[in-house]
């Protein structure tokens, strides 16, 4: 690294903590949960010292390091830790949560003009909307709820109550989501948002489960037990209720900001961002011109978003890298899976369960995965470096047919673990995306959940959901060549160009090293592991 060439560090404090590291030429980025095993978990230390490796950058190098968290502000200084590690105070510079987003959701879109809408459970300030005008020239806040309207009445922090009362916790908001499709959204008819102009004003005065009780009380709403889990037709209402509310205060919320900006173009970042049903709703207002939010919307994207405003203030120049995938991990070589397969130290191999394995380099992995999937085996696919949001898109993922509700059953019962009413992720070679899904847009980051073509649906049974919606992710072969090679050796084996996918994980963060897949491996029902090159089946 020479001495003029600017680095840039971004951290995030709060729940989901991690590091991302810029250069002219470089951007890696990983959540702390990835390498200390413990999910939503705080801490950036690890991760700091992930990008630091990989980029191959001394701490000393580093001329310019961007904090967020949540809270009542944005962490001082001294409260980010930083000093410990003899960094002069100069070179740390604290970020507004929402801010943060603001960039993610700008600095990584496909536009020079946009309307940027951050929702989230809360930042800074009590902020939980806020919406943006971005041009080349800068990222301008306009507006976002008053501070003086508390927490509990924001969208995000509403679904957040929800799922904490159907005995989730609130980061599990996809499971919410994915419930609500079997329930009935007319249920109960009281309105749980006002949006006046881009203002919303939600109807829970408190946060947590005990917003919904309180709410309950005074309306005589029956949302049914609490920690029903999707055990109980009320609490199935409850999650159908909650989200066609948040989708009619997100439209109008959206229309509204855009009427403000005057920029038709939107940039969508925060927690509520993943909400892809709401998403895929969104961006089909009349009022959207184009759409955009990176995978990393919710706080896995802080350190990343901090990271490019700590570009702009070093350098000026606002960052434009528009996005065409989320793999911002680091590679492994074949020194190091071997290490791994032949439980070497030096690995950090730590098996949960020891399963006897026999392993090989295969000539061509795609083709071998291909077959296996084909012939109805479920995989570990570790390819690449990871992705830095919570889905899977290749680098992570666990793979499966999607012909028969065979793969999907398997799944949710004996390797993920999950409630039966979670669907899973049909990827689909992008040239034919729109022969199987009622799809006009490509769909890299699985963050837009469209109809399935009637036609098609008894054809992928395994990847749709109740509603005949499925959250696609279009696979681009000059984007993601050895995940696209595969889905391509499935169609010409089966005549269906799509895979099931998920993330690569059994109730644990999404694997990060080639250890961790091994040892996630042996500790489910897998039946094979690609690993690189390398093919990996029980002995």
């Amino acid at each position: 690294m020479t001495a003029h060439t600017p680095v840039v560090v971004g951290i995030n404090l709060g729940h989901d903590g991690g590091a991302a590291l810029i250069t002219d030429t470089t951007m890696v980025a990983i959540s702390e949960e990835r390498l200390n095993r413990t999910r939503y978990s705080p801490g950036w230390q690890a991760a700091l010292l992930y990008c630091l490796r990989a980029a191959q950058v001394r701490l000393q190098d580093v001329d310019l390091i961007a904090v967020s968290g949540i809270g009542h502000h944005p962490p001082t200084v001294g409260e980010t830790g930083l000093t410990h590690f003899d960094i002069d105070p100069t070179r740390i510079v604290p970020v507004d949560h929402h801010l943060s987003h603001a960039y993610t959701a700008y600095c990584l879109s496909p536009y020079d003009e946009a309307t940027v809408l951050v929702v989230d459970g809360g930042g800074n300030n009590h902020d939980t909307e806020t919406y943006y005008a971005a041009t080349r020239d800068g990222i301008d806040r306009l507006g976002g709820n008053p501070p003086e309207r508390p927490r509990a009445g924001g969208i995000g922090a509403t679904y957040e109550a929800f799922t904490n009362w159907l005995g989730w916790h609130e980061q599990e908001a996809g499971k919410t989501m994915a419930l609500a499709s079997y329930g009935d959204p007319d249920a109960h008819r009281t309105p749980l948002f006002d949006v006046t102009g881009a203002t919303v004003h939600g109807r829970l005065a408190r946060t947590h489960a005990a917003g919904v009780v309180e709410l309950a009380e005074r309306t005589g709403a029956d949302f049914g037990p609490f920690d029903s889990r999707g055990d109980h037709p009320r609490g199935i209402d409850a999650a159908a209720y909650v989200q066609a509310q948040t989708e009619q205060a997100l439209g109008a919320l959206a229309e509204q900001a855009i009427a403000a900006t005057g920029l038709g173009n939107l940039c969508f970042a925060g927690g509520v961002a993943l909400n892809c049903v709401a998403a895929d709703k969104l961006r089909r207002l009349d009022a959207v011109a184009g759409y955009f939010a990176p995978p990393t919307s919710s706080d896995r994207g802080q350190a990343l978003g901090c990271a490019l405003y700590a570009w702009h203030q070093l350098t000026g120049d606002l960052p434009r890298r528009p996005l065409t995938h989320d793999y911002f991990g680091r590679t492994y070589t074949d020194t190091e899976i071997e290490q791994a397969l032949t439980r070497d130290p030096r690995s950090g191999l730590v098996e949960r369960r020891r399963t006897p394995y026999r392993w090989r380099r295969e000539s061509d992995i795609a083709a071998a995965a291909a077959q296996m999937i084909a012939d109805g085996r479920i995989i570990g696919w570790f390819q690449g470096g990871s992705e830095l949001g919570p889905r899977a898109l290749g680098g992570r993922s666990i793979l499966a047919d999607p012909r028969t509700t065979a793969g999907s059953e398997a799944l949710n019962d004996r390797i993920k673990h999950r409630e039966p009413f979670r669907p899973f992720a049909p990827a689909v070679l992008a040239s034919h995306a729109r022969d199987w899904f009622e799809l006009d847009v490509p769909s890299p980051f699985m963050l837009l959940a469209p109809p399935v073509r009637e036609d098609r649906t008894d054809k992928i049974a395994g990847v749709v959901h109740v509603d005949r919606t499925a959250r696609v992710q279009t696979v681009d072969p000059s984007v993601s060549p050895a995940f696209a090679a595969l889905i391509e050796h499935v169609r010409q084996i089966t005549g269906v160009p799509v895979v099931l996918n998920t993330s690569f994980n059994d109730r644990e963060p999404i694997v990060e090293t080639p250890a961790h897949a091994l040892a996630t491996f042996q500790a489910c029902a897998l039946d094979a592991l690609c690993i690189g090159d390398y093919l990996v089946e029980r002995s």
